[in-house]
């Protein structure tokens, strides 16, 4: 995600951090180079000018020349003012009575349907009691898609091929209202801005639904023209929100930085992967991190918490104080960080981590290599590795597809680790587990 982008910022912001005084020329010559970065990035030329302007103003205002740390304080400005440009502060859906009614819109193919499916999944693991209604009537398949996605998530979708989409909606909120769903979210048709008669049409859907939300769902890949798409809706239709999908394929970072300043409707969603688990709120101050290479350790954190079951997790700390980790308790972690997302991803969010991951070759298909080895063995060889011999070490490495070699380093970095464990347990400086927990709680 930015890749590109967080590579020349952070090629610019280490020039930076090399003079123990910076004159305006330094500064001028360091926002040339930014300015060629969000450029390059697909950013819309009217925002990256505004954002430029205001990081110099205030970089001369407040006198940087003078600074102890000039760069770090450049680095900070412009880590603030494009939080800023992101849209200052989350932004979180309406509160008003229930139900709280969504309408999803959006070009055809920008991943419309597959959000909605996230969005009720989302909302349905917050305590929420959403309802699905298929009002994609162009597109048969769409209707098919949202049903199965409501199978899969345990959320009920309305349907009527039969009616058209300003009634069908309003069906559907009969429906919420007598089944008691607190949120409906409409899947509306893919349309093109330019497109008056379907406009038209949404128009009416918005008008039958009364909707409370207007998502737009932008394909952040298209780069700048989503700032056209996103524009064009807000003028025709008015939208509350936009929902960046496959952010996580996006390298450059143009869409994501550009639509909510032109539309001055806030990002409050974004996609970041093709599980149905993969939608985030969109925090602007974490992702300009993550774009200037900072890191995002809040949402890392976010995600361990959601992935691994507290108190498996503190069964997990005892065992290994006292030595006792077995290979299928690695197993059963293993399984859960894999939930939280590819391994590039999860460690980019580790502040300075960026030049790591492009030196180390991070391949999740490695760990699968890993998880196969470990499921090829019996309940007993995850519990007792020592029993490993020679003829077992051939079978697992038959049943896996690996070679025994690989077997045998598996069991030894296994067998260091609890070497390992069982020296920090040992050692009079090591925080006991009550202690770690109360610290985790505090934060």
């Amino acid at each position: 995600m930015f890749d590109t982008l967080t590579q020349r910022f952070e090629v610019v912001f280490s020039g930076l951090r090399g003079k123990g005084k910076l004159s305006e020329k330094d500064i001028d010559q360091a926002l040339r180079e930014v300015r060629l970065a969000l450029l390059e990035a697909d950013v819309n030329v009217a925002v990256v000018r505004s954002f430029l302007a205001r990081v110099k103003e205030r970089a001369i205002s407040e006198d940087v020349s003078k600074s102890i740390t000039p760069g770090q304080q450049v680095i900070k400005i412009v880590h603030e003012e494009l939080t800023n440009t992101l849209g200052s502060e989350t932004a979180e859906l309406v509160k008003t009575s229930p139900p709280l009614v969504i309408l999803m819109v959006g070009l055809q193919g920008s991943g419309k349907t597959t959000t909605s499916g996230k969005l009720a999944k989302l909302l349905h693991s917050q305590g929420k009691k959403p309802l699905l209604v298929a009002a994609d009537l162009q597109r048969p398949a769409a209707i098919d898609q949202l049903e199965t996605l409501g199978r899969r998530i345990s959320v009920p979708v309305y349907v009527d091929r039969k009616v058209k989409a300003p009634k069908l909606v309003k069906a559907a909120l009969k429906e919420a209202s007598t089944s008691g769903r607190d949120v409906v979210i409409v899947d509306t048709a893919g349309r093109l801005q330019i497109d008056d008669v379907l406009m038209k049409e949404l128009a009416s859907v918005r008008k039958n639904s009364e909707a409370d939300e207007v998502l737009l769902v932008v394909d952040a890949m298209t780069g700048q023209d989503a700032v056209n798409v996103a524009s064009g809706f807000q003028d025709q239709i008015g939208i509350t929100g936009v929902v960046l999908s496959k952010l996580d394929g996006d390298a450059r970072g143009g869409a994501a930085i550009s639509v909510g300043e032109v539309t001055g409707a806030p990002i409050k969603f974004a996609g970041v992967g093709e599980g149905l688990d993969a939608l985030e709120a969109f925090h602007p101050e974490r992702m300009a991190s993550r774009i200037l290479g900072m890191g995002d350790v809040l949402t890392l954190i976010e995600r361990a918490e959601s992935a691994f079951d507290e108190e498996q997790a503190e069964q997990t700390a005892a065992k290994l104080q006292k030595g006792e980790f077995t290979l299928e308790d690695f197993l059963e972690q293993f399984q859960a960080m894999k939930s939280m997302g590819p391994l590039q991803d999860i460690l980019a969010m580790l502040p300075g981590s960026g030049s790591l991951l492009r030196e180390v070759d991070v391949d999740d298909r490695d760990l699968k290599r890993v998880e196969a080895i470990i499921q090829s063995m019996t309940p007993e060889e995850r519990r007792n590795p020592k029993i490993i011999g020679g003829s077992r070490k051939r079978r697992i490495a038959s049943g896996s597809g690996q070679r025994p070699q690989d077997v045998n380093r598996l069991l030894k970095q296994f067998t260091d680790t609890q070497r390992m464990m069982k020296t920090l347990a040992g050692s009079k400086g090591t925080p006991s587990l009550d202690a770690l927990m109360s610290g985790r709680q505090k934060r």
